[in-house]
């Protein structure tokens, strides 16, 4: 029952050894209450997301613990547009001042890291159809975590909502998760067309790197550059419907760029 639930939430195919962070143990006077706890946990997919994720990236909120239907998470400060570099930087050490486009650039390179782990460390590609800076926190190391997966599937789940009836693009559309009508037989096809980079690139890069960083020490050329390159990451297409550049050398030439920023901003701190 407990895999038929996991199957149900999140698509994934779970063999009993997998099951061990959900099983409550050798029977015993509290044996039934703590079934009736786990049931009850199961019902909530985010649960089920970060007790299955939590062993396996640092990019997911770990469980510390539960009581009946509630479970507790690590406390991080929340990502907002109201906050001018999304995140509350005045929170964490480090990042005041001029310290600012550093810390920029830490949780971008962090956001990136995300992305490689979902896109490669599990099973199956882990999609996120909601990006927005509510949805993600970071520690005081500028390590990038997801705190609501309401909106994040796996890529047997993603194909299952994607393929659905349709007139026309528009109707492929779910949320952040784009795919495209097949006129031919009026079906979107499973297959996402974009993904969680290009829309990071559009929702959250575009924000931090659309125009030169205020009192940085970085260079104009490699601001320039860095701005090209989100400018092509969040738009890949161009006129007839070709890709500028695949998602995999996109990704490298961004940590690349990044990785040069954090190097000028050290030169200047010397």
């Amino acid at each position: 029952m407990v895999a038929g639930e996991v199957k149900s939430a999140l698509g994934l195919e779970l063999s009993n050894s997998s099951l061990g962070p959900w099983w409550p143990g050798r029977r015993g006077p509290r044996w039934r209450g703590q079934l009736a706890s786990l049931w009850a946990l199961l019902q909530q997919e985010e649960y089920v997301y970060f007790s299955l994720l939590q062993d396996l990236s640092p990019h997911v909120l770990p469980v510390l613990g539960s009581c009946g239907h509630f479970y507790a998470v690590e406390f991080l400060a929340a990502g907002s547009p109201h906050h001018r570099a999304l995140f509350p930087l005045d929170r964490v050490p480090g990042a005041p001042g001029g310290g600012q486009a550093k810390a920029i650039s830490d949780i971008a390179l962090s956001f990136l890291d995300m992305v490689n782990h979902f896109d490669s460390d599990f099973s199956h590609r882990l999609h996120l159809c909601d990006i927005k800076p509510e949805n993600f926190a970071i520690r005081s190391d500028f390590t990038v975590v997801a705190i609501d997966v309401d909106m994040a599937f796996f890529e047997p789940k993603m194909r299952e909502i994607l393929e659905q009836n349709c007139t026309d693009d528009e109707d492929c559309n779910f949320f952040d998760c784009f795919s495209r009508c097949d006129l031919r037989v009026n079906k979107c096809g499973a297959q996402r067309v974009n993904n969680n980079l290009q829309v990071i690139c559009d929702k959250i890069f575009r924000h931090w790197f659309s125009a030169p960083l205020k009192n940085s020490a970085v260079s104009f050329q490699l601001q320039l550059q860095l701005q090209e390159a989100v400018q092509e990451c969040a738009d890949p297409e161009v006129p007839g419907g070709n890709t500028r550049r695949d998602a995999p050398s996109m990704f490298w030439k961004l940590r690349r760029l990044l990785q040069a920023t954090l190097r000028e901003l050290q030169e200047a701190e010397k």
